[in-house]
């Protein structure tokens, strides 16, 4: 016999993926990550500026001043996260915080997963998805990642 549903019955319980024993990040450790990782990529920008003066002189130092900053804070934010996130699960943020990305086993992210994250930082307004609780803004439910605490 078919057994039909109760169109009114509650829907079925959500249960986060990740297994119990795995502790999200809190979402002070969330934003310490942010702020860690958003002066490390001044502080790269900033390098990559003062190396490319110093071998270009005057001419790069007017083509630097004549592009807009945004032409050199996405690539530097990209490659940031993908090299840090794609080698370690971790960025200078999470290597203070002790945290680290996995996918919704506990697993190792996959390749894709650490693109799929990087480039949906370039979301407007992303930040303020993290708002909520465990704290997973549109770079980890996307992708299907969490960041969770390692110590």
């Amino acid at each position: 016999m078919n057994e039909t549903q109760n169109p009114y019955a509650a829907p079925p319980e959500h249960h986060d993926p990740v297994p119990q024993s795995i502790v999200h990040a809190s979402q002070g450790a969330r934003f310490l990550n942010f702020l860690i990782d958003y002066f490390a990529q001044i502080g790269i920008g900033f390098v990559f500026m003062a190396a490319a003066i110093l071998i270009g002189g005057q001419p790069a130092a007017d083509f630097i001043d004549n592009i807009p900053s945004v032409l050199i804070g996405i690539p530097v934010l990209l490659c940031y996260y993908f090299v840090f996130e794609a080698t370690t699960s971790r960025t200078l943020g999470k290597l203070v915080t002790g945290t680290k990305v996995v996918n919704e086993d506990g697993d190792k992210a996959t390749i894709g997963q650490i693109a799929g994250r990087t480039f949906a930082r370039l979301i407007p307004f992303e930040a303020l998805t993290f708002i909520g609780a465990p704290p997973r803004g549109l770079h980890d439910s996307l992708p299907k990642t969490f960041v969770i605490k390692i110590r």
